[in-house]
């Protein structure tokens, strides 16, 4: 009989070391699939945050894109210039009064003797459109990926832009794109519908957004992430 508890004993210490690690491993697998949803917005964000800061350098307006559609075609059929860049100007050459653009338009000229009497025939800098999807995010990236929340299924990014006067009296746009927590944790359990609710409480009594997100519509920013 003795025997017979002892064994009951051992088991139940086995269960409830079982349960309590159970319990710390699935503490850490649950802030594991936090960390990995956020990484993967943060992500996001930043490739929205270069789509848009090359939209705007191309906009005559220097203005941002205000839609997540336009910013995805934008990003699609878009080029951005590469200069190819041939030989370097020697000390001497620049001491003779030759600069990149003095140069470049001597070559550009086809001037021969032009060319040979300043020693340009190694020098050459031109520029072309290369496809601005490629350049930014590489080969075969999906633009309209930009628009969708990781682990989200299918909420897209809210995107806002508006038009500002500085201090100075100049006018300048301003941007921000956000991704609420209660879109990128959703389907996380009842542990993941606690932590929608009490980062929204946070968030709530410090005044912030709950979630992630880059730029700030009232407090220009440099399009920072509120995670940085």
């Amino acid at each position: 009989m003795k025997k017979i508890f002892n064994v009951l004993l051992v088991l139940c210490v086995i269960g409830l070391l079982f349960i309590c690690w159970r319990s710390i491993q699935d503490d850490i697998d649950f802030k594991s699939e936090i960390t990995l949803r956020e990484n993967a917005v943060k992500a996001r964000l930043l490739q929205i945050r270069a789509a848009q800061e090359e939209y705007k350098l191309q906009s005559p307006e220097a203005a941002y894109c205000d839609s997540l559609w336009k910013l995805v075609e934008f990003v699609r059929n878009g080029r951005i210039p590469k200069i190819v860049k041939e030989g370097t100007l020697t000390d001497e050459q620049m001491e003779k009064g030759l600069t990149e653009t003095k140069a470049a338009a001597i070559v550009n000229s086809g001037d021969a003797a032009a060319i040979a009497a300043n020693g340009l025939q190694g020098f050459r800098r031109d520029t072309t459109w290369v496809n601005l999807s490629d350049s930014l995010f590489g080969e075969g990236f999906d633009a309209d990926s930009l628009r969708y929340i990781p682990y989200a299924e299918g909420d897209t990014f809210e995107l806002n832009t508006f038009l500002t006067i500085t201090r100075s009296g100049t006018t300048q746009y301003v941007m921000e794109c956000c991704a609420p927590d209660a879109s990128f944790l959703k389907n996380m359990g009842r542990n993941g519908d606690r932590e929608i609710v009490n980062r929204r409480q946070l968030a709530d009594d410090m005044g912030n957004y709950p979630g992630l997100k880059i730029g700030d519509l009232s407090n220009w920013n440099n399009n920072a992430g509120n995670w940085e």
